[in-house]
């Protein structure tokens, strides 16, 4: 653990998620990072990687945590491939800007066939009611889906 930040921001959104202060749907979490639905989802199974100390941007991580982001987008993202068979995978961090969370934060996003994703980062409005009335079934799902994963993983 020496030489790993644990500094928590006081008041940041993101560290209170990813701590377990405040509900998530959690579907993933070790020492370094928390992985959870997304509230306002893109499609079924967006996740959200976030470093349990606080972090805004990637640049300012000690190589375990970044190391530990990449390890947990592999393992969400063959646990999203398993359950969901999307034709594609968006992994995105966008900091600054538009980030209600203050805190680095990487979207695992599944996607369809020739579906636009020009419309998660312009606003536009998507129907996703649906989605969120199933987070608390997606994330049994997905967390199952991580599990089957983590039993082959190395360094889980």
């Amino acid at each position: 653990m020496s030489g790993i930040s644990r500094h928590k921001e006081q008041g940041c959104l993101g560290c209170r998620l990813a701590n377990g202060e405040l509900p998530a749907h959690m579907v993933y979490e070790n020492e370094w990072v928390a992985c959870f639905l997304d509230h306002d989802p893109f499609n079924e199974g967006h996740v959200l990687i976030l470093p349990k100390a606080h972090y805004r941007f990637i640049d300012e991580m000690d190589d375990t945590t970044a190391l530990a982001i990449l390890n947990a987008s592999q393992v969400m993202s063959r646990a999203i491939r398993e359950l969901y068979a999307p034709f594609g995978i968006t992994q995105t961090q966008n900091g600054g800007g538009p980030d209600e969370l203050t805190h680095f934060h990487l979207h695992i996003v599944p996607r369809e066939k020739n579906q636009p994703f020009a419309s998660f980062y312009t606003g536009d409005e998507w129907d996703n009611a649906a989605l969120k009335n199933q987070l608390a079934d997606t994330r049994t799902q997905l967390a199952a889906a991580v599990e089957k994963q983590l039993s082959g993983f190395p360094g889980k």
